[in-house]
Formats: structure tokens, sequence, C-alpha cells
């Protein structure tokens, strides 16, 4: 080895150390532990091979969690991702002041999401304690009808937890998802869009024949990391629902970590782990596939 190559490896040992340690060990050790039967409080650890993962397929509770989370992961993939493409357009433009709306847009990422979720039980506290609940209240005095109920509780019925948290989800991530479309809007030379004005194209079009391929890769990046983020959902179930109402927010991290640390079942949490692990290898997978023969079509 080259004398000069030592101090990259210096700069590099401190990340490669703390990978090692909090990520590669910690995922070899839950695959080694689900293959066991792992009580926290017990001193035997029988190995059971794939017992845990057999008995995942017939627990209905875990079926349940998995069903939640794709769920949330349908809804709030394609909701995230078009809603942040539409504010990356609208703070792209050169206008006086601009810069400071895309600061506010961009607060949430920066913030705890324990204290985001606090906020949002504020937001839709039930009754017109709750922001959105005295808002209808206000407007309904306005038109002088009750058009509008004032008492739902949105994270307390199971008709709207699901959705309160999928609001919610669109609000934390949409600063990180706009300036990254941001950045891919920037790069688009307006050349093209100059040749498309040109050629008798108006805004609709431009958008759809002009932006939308150039931001393919882009799209590409965000909709994984997306997916990505979503199947990770915790903090909000741990701190609002607690997998209620009636587990319809009982998704698969909440599901491992009451598992792990209120049944101390930690074989069982890890085998569920690697279940969630493949999840999120599949539809990364599947999506970069599709990204990349629609890509590929477009280029023929």
């Amino acid at each position: 080895m080259k004398r000069r190559t030592w101090p990259a490896l210096l700069f590099v040992a401190p990340a490669a150390l703390y990978l090692a340690v909090f990520a590669i060990f910690p995922m070899l050790f839950a695959g080694w532990a689900s293959l066991h039967r792992w009580h926290l409080l017990k001193p035997e650890h029988p190995f059971v091979g794939l017992g845990n993962f057999i008995a995942l397929a017939r627990d209905p509770f875990f079926r349940n969690a998995v069903g939640n989370t794709l769920l949330y992961v349908l809804l709030s993939v394609p909701l995230g991702v078009i809603s942040s493409l539409l504010v990356a357009m609208l703070v792209s433009r050169a206008l006086r002041g601009i810069g400071f709306f895309r600061t506010l847009y961009y607060v949430p990422a920066v913030s705890s999401q324990v204290a985001i979720s606090m906020v949002w039980i504020w937001i839709l506290l039930p009754g017109e304690q709750g922001l959105v609940n005295s808002c209808l209240g206000a407007l309904n005095r306005a038109l002088g009808r009750s058009l509008f109920p004032t008492d739902t509780n949105f994270f307390g019925e199971p008709g709207w937890a699901m959705l309160s948290l999928v609001a919610m989800s669109l609000w934390i991530g949409l600063g990180p998802r706009m300036i990254i479309f941001l950045a891919g809007l920037h790069a688009i030379p307006q050349t093209l869009y100059e040749a498309a004005s040109l050629d008798g194209c108006n805004a609709w079009q431009r958008f759809w024949y002009v932006t939308l391929p150039q931001l393919a890769p882009t799209m590409l990046f965000v909709i994984v990391t997306t997916t990505i983020a979503s199947f990770q959902l915790f903090t909000p179930v741990y701190m609002i629902t607690r997998g209620g109402p009636r587990r319809t927010t009982d998704v698969v991290l909440y599901h491992i970590y009451k598992e792990a640390w209120q049944k101390f079942e930690i074989g069982m949490a890890s085998a569920q782990s690697y279940v969630v692990f493949a999840m999120i290898l599949i539809a990364a997978a599947v999506q970069i596939v599709m990204m990349r023969r629609g890509l590929r079509q477009e280029g023929d």
C-alpha cells in the first residue's frame, strides 16, 4: 500500500468505525437473533431457524401492521411527491423575498418530530379547541349555517387517524423534497423551454414534455427515498395514536417496538425488522426498474 494512502484511510476511519458499530454489527446481530427464540429476561436462547418468520406469517396482528404500513406508503408517497413538486415550482421563480418562503417550507424538516407531533395534536384536537375544528366553526358562523362538523376527533376515529398521519407526513417531508426538486428544476436548460414556446406549446405542454422528462432522475431519487422514509414511520404513532384506534395506525416499526421493549421478544422483533428490510428492498427495486424502463422507452 502506498504511503500517501494512509492519510486518506485515517480520514475515512471514524466514519467506517461508526458504520461498523452502529449499522453493520446491529444488522448482523439482528439476523442472528431472528433465528433464535430470544427473550430478554431469559438466559436460554434456543435456535429455532425460520420459526420466528413462520410465526409472523400466522400472526394476524403483524399482518395488520404490514397492511397499515403499505396503506400509509401508498397514500403518503404519491401525495408527498406531487405536493413537493408543486411547491418547488412555485418557489423556483426569481421573486423578491422568495428565499423567506423556501426557508419557511423547510423549517419542519429541521424540527424535532416529537415537537411536531405535539403541535399536530393541538391542530387536530376534537371540538373547537383544535385549530382545524375552530376554523371550521368560524366558517360555519360566517356562513350562518352548520355545514362543517366541528367535533371531529381526527386521531381518535378509525376513519381519520391514518389520513391525519399522512397529512402530518406531507408537512414534515415537504422541505427536503422541495429542495431536491428545486435543484432539479434549476438544472433544466432554459433553451428547452424557449424551443417549446417557439413550437407553440402552452404551459401544461411545457411541463409535461419538458419539465417532467428532465426531472426523471430527480423524481426517481425522491420517490425511492420517500418510500424508504414512509416504511420507517414511528415517532408520530408513538407520540399520538399508540397504534390506535382499533389498531388502524399500528404500523410495522411501532409493532417492532412493542415486541422488543414491551414483550421483550428480541428474536421475534429481529425477524420483523428483516421483514421490513425486505419490504423496503423490494419496493425500491421495483420503483427503480419501472423508472429505468420508462426512461429507456423515452430515449428510444
